[in-house]
């Protein structure tokens, strides 16, 4: 295992992509969740990694991104009420999964997304769960695909409604 240093000082265990071992791709969906005023975003503090994050998760067969990124964020947050508003980027990595003794290539779509819940319940590979100012959002963030993830977010938080959708 090797241990490597990402970004912001934060330290992560990973095995690094092995040359020659068989790969299995991987798609995933979730969501950059906002408020309904845009000013603050939800992070999920995750254990195993000591890593804030977003909801996300598998795409199951037959699945829609649209429905998986719904699905991920219930069983991630607990938040029912959660509307998709549009896509705001794709990342893909790569990996070593010595439990498996393979490689992924993992394809991860995030959608940007609003609730007014507050309340969230995050299931136990989380132990916190916040509702962050979107600038100090990206302070937290030790990936920098996520801060680029958070980045799309942030633009399209800013840009004023078009008038069929003001009140």
């Amino acid at each position: 295992m090797y241990l490597g240093a990402v970004g912001r000082g934060v330290m992560r265990r990973f095995d690094p992509f092995r040359e020659g071992a068989p790969i299995i791709p991987e798609l995933s969906s979730g969501a950059v969740i906002a408020t309904e005023d845009g000013k603050s975003v939800l992070l999920l503090h995750e254990i195993a990694e000591d890593r804030w994050c977003f909801p996300k998760g598998h795409v199951d067969a037959g699945e829609s991104l649209e429905t998986a990124a719904l699905r991920e964020i219930r069983e991630e947050t607990g938040l029912a009420e959660v509307r998709l508003e549009r896509e705001i980027g794709e990342i893909t990595y790569r990996f070593y999964d010595r439990s498996r003794g393979t490689n992924i290539l993992k394809v991860s779509v995030y959608f940007l997304a609003r609730s007014a819940e507050r309340a969230v319940q995050p299931e136990p590979i989380f132990d916190r769960a916040e509702w962050v100012a979107v600038d100090a959002a990206r302070g937290r963030l030790a990936w920098e695909r996520d801060r680029e993830v958070l980045d799309a977010a942030r633009r399209q938080l800013r840009r004023p409604k078009p008038p069929s959708e003001v009140a």
